[in-house]
């Protein structure tokens, strides 16, 4: 199915995601240029860039210029204007800046891609080995976390990275409320950053959270041993749009990777499936946290 209707209108775009178009309009890019059976580096000659600006523009993680879309449109063999016209308009509406835009100065730009596609995805999995997932920390939690990799940032900052984190948890609430299922190791909850008091705070949050509908926290208990995700923490991202594939995040110390490929985000979906079995029930991980607050 195309990402567009026959009327052009985008399939399933929700009002203010401008990565989400970005990704959309870099999917249809790549059909048409695999459907050509052009080389990323013949792409690349034609708007006068490298193999690789293709793939970040085919990837949906930098912005697009109009004229570079509509070369690439000419050079894909694509001249009808009625077939060019909702590509471009979807290329100038993916240009349109985000919320976060506000927060730019604090935001690296391979975490700024992370943020647009949180705020289009659907359903969120995520397994965390060190720190209560983002989405679900306390105000209070989240900046004892911002000060380990910002300890001579002035308050004033220190304010703005905490509005960032606590704003992004706004897509739990809503209409459109994201789905969010997380599986946390035993040492997150037992590691107290801040201070024993916003750590209980955090865990009550946590209860709190898991009340909700759309809200999954499963413990994985140190007693389990070793399980699946021996190699660190990770996130699996699913989208609405039929044509968008699984992004799987993976977040490193001064930068990140978006693996896309179907092979990539299946054994990553496999191994999130067996730590869920590994883990505590969603039950079970509520008596859990609940013993912590009692002792």
């Amino acid at each position: 199915m195309s990402a567009l209707s026959a009327e052009g209108n985008v399939v399933g775009y929700s009002p203010g995601s401008p990565t989400v178009l970005r990704i959309l309009l870099g999917t249809q890019l790549r059909r048409l240029r695999t459907e050509q059976r052009i080389s990323r580096e013949d792409a690349g000659y034609a708007i006068r860039a490298s193999h690789a600006k293709i793939s970040r523009l085919e990837l949906g993680q930098v912005s697009f210029k109009e004229r570079d879309v509509a070369d690439l449109l000419t050079l894909y063999g694509v001249t009808d204007p009625a077939e060019r016209a909702p590509l471009l308009d979807l290329a100038r509406q993916a240009n349109a800046p985000g919320w976060w835009h506000k927060y730019g100065d604090l935001l690296p730009g391979w975490f700024e891609v992370y943020i647009g596609l949180e705020g289009a995805a659907s359903v969120i999995r995520t397994y965390e080995n060190q720190f209560v997932p983002g989405l679900l920390q306390t105000p209070e939690y989240a900046r004892a976390v911002i000060k380990l990799a910002h300890e001579t940032t002035p308050d004033a900052e220190l304010d703005r990275r905490v509005a960032l984190r606590t704003r992004r948890q706004d897509r739990l609430t809503g209409d459109r409320a994201l789905k969010l299922w997380a599986v946390i190791d035993e040492a997150v909850v037992r590691r107290a950053l801040g201070g024993r008091e916003v750590m209980r705070k955090q865990v009550e949050h946590l209860l709190e959270m898991t009340a909700r509908s759309n809200v999954t926290v499963q413990v994985v208990p140190f007693e389990r041993g070793g399980h699946a995700a021996a190699g660190g923490p990770f996130s699996i991202l699913r989208f609405p749009e039929r044509d968008l594939p699984d992004v799987v995040y993976l977040e490193q110390l001064t930068s990140a990777l978006y693996l896309d490929k179907p092979t990539e985000s299946e054994h990553y979906m496999q191994v999130m499936d067996r730590l869920s079995v590994q883990a505590d029930s969603p039950e079970q991980t509520k008596r859990f946290l609940e013993r912590l607050l009692s002792v």
